[in-house]
């Protein structure tokens, strides 16, 4: 079954909301894989971005509004990974990847669409977000190491928590036996740890904890890491613990945004 690209687009653009480079790339109807030129053009994408600058990439699939949602969550998914097969092939680091989503078909009403056409083409596409390395901003920092002041925060991207859950994963509880012994041999640092949380809804102010079936999905993420702390001999006087739900997105993405933070308050 061929497919051809509909137009891909070569230039990178902002997304406005998130401030991120884009390469997106439109599928025929009911295609995920390329032609050998289609092939060429996104080679040409890899070789004219500096990948030393850059820490990870995000591949997300959609389709238009026709089909099931079954049919279409697996069409999108097929057009993520085929866009990261090529980039693998074409010498893209794989563990640079870090997210590989078919969203599946995006809804429109037809009545309401003045071009239906051309918005289902727009709707059918592959969207390449990409993270520059050093993105989190002034005063962010990825280990108690770092020379601190009041006010900065500590982000660790191994901590982070499966959707719905407080449970700390195998590979955040590494980490922060790690943070524990630098806390250990730095007595002076005290901390807030904050807790956040994804995909919720505006009008709610956390996430549902799938276990407690509360909606302190983020106090629950923060207040887990105070008490993993604790029991690595982390004073409880140093720390406190609160919820921020869905107020703080980093904008790398949603597993990233199933964290906790570590503001430090005093030196």
């Amino acid at each position: 079954m061929k497919l051809s690209l509909a137009i891909l687009l070569l230039s990178f653009y902002t997304v406005s909301a998130q401030q991120k480079p884009v390469e997106t790339i439109y599928f025929e109807f009911d295609r995920y894989d390329l032609t050998d030129k289609q092939k060429t053009v996104v080679s040409s994408f890899i070789k004219n971005i500096d990948t030393s600058t850059v820490e990870s990439i995000q591949i997300y699939g959609y389709c238009d509004d026709r089909g099931t949602d079954s049919y279409n969550f697996k069409l999108s998914n097929k057009r993520a990974v085929t866009i990261q097969n090529l980039l693998v092939r074409y010498g893209f680091k794989k563990n640079k990847i870090v997210i590989l989503e078919g969203r599946g078909r995006i809804v429109v009403k037809a009545d309401t669409v003045k071009n239906l056409q051309e918005t289902r083409l727009q709707n059918r596409r592959v969207d390449l977000i990409v993270i520059k390395k050093n993105s989190l901003g002034k005063g962010v920092h990825s280990s108690f190491k770092d020379k601190l002041k009041v006010g900065d925060r500590v982000y660790l991207e191994a901590i982070l928590f499966n959707i719905g859950s407080a449970k700390l994963t195998d590979s955040a509880k590494k980490e922060l036996n790690k943070v524990a012994l630098t806390l250990l041999s730095h007595q002076n640092i005290k901390f807030e740890i904050r807790g956040h949380v994804c995909c919720t809804p505006e009008i709610y102010s956390d996430g549902i904890d799938r276990d407690t079936k509360e909606r302190r999905l983020s106090w629950n993420r923060a207040k887990t890491v105070f008490h993993y702390l604790i029991s690595k001999k982390i004073s409880k006087s140093r720390m406190t613990y609160i919820g921020c739900g869905n107020k703080f997105p980093l904008g790398k993405g949603d597993k990233y945004d199933r964290r906790v933070e570590f503001l430090i308050t005093q030196l």
